[in-house]
């Protein structure tokens, strides 16, 4: 069992930048971590995902060149910096993992995550 705990969202201004955090219980090596975003009305969109403790990631094109991921394997911790924010980046971020290597074709279903946070609000004004 693996609990995942977010932190870090807030409100920013159109082409700001923020930094939010996702914490894990225990160690989540080997691991993907990823965050989705769900926004009221639409459906979970998975934005970025890594394999714990390696160089590799995946990214939705809606956020490629603007959000990174970065780990701290020493404290569980997943950062997302996200910049040069957008107004339809508002959305609640949520934290996922899942004890299965990340794949290109699937790690943005969300079905398949079963370790998920509470969610971190994220909002951008125009």
């Amino acid at each position: 069992q693996v609990t995942l705990v977010e932190s870090g969202g807030g409100s920013v201004q159109a082409g700001g930048s923020l930094n939010i955090s996702c914490t894990a219980s225990r160690s989540v090596s080997s691991y993907c971590m990823a965050w989705f975003r769900q926004a009221p009305g639409k459906e979970r969109e998975g934005v970025i995902s890594m394999l714990f403790g390696t160089d590799v990631t995946y990214s939705s094109d809606s956020v490629k060149g603007r959000f990174t991921v970065s780990q701290d394997a020493a404290k569980n911790t997943m950062n997302l910096q996200m910049n040069n924010l957008k107004p339809e980046d508002s959305a609640m971020y949520y934290c996922a993992a899942d004890s299965r290597m990340c794949l290109s074709g699937s790690w943005s279903r969300f079905q398949s995550y079963p370790y998920w946070g509470q969610g971190t609000q994220v909002t951008v004004s125009s």
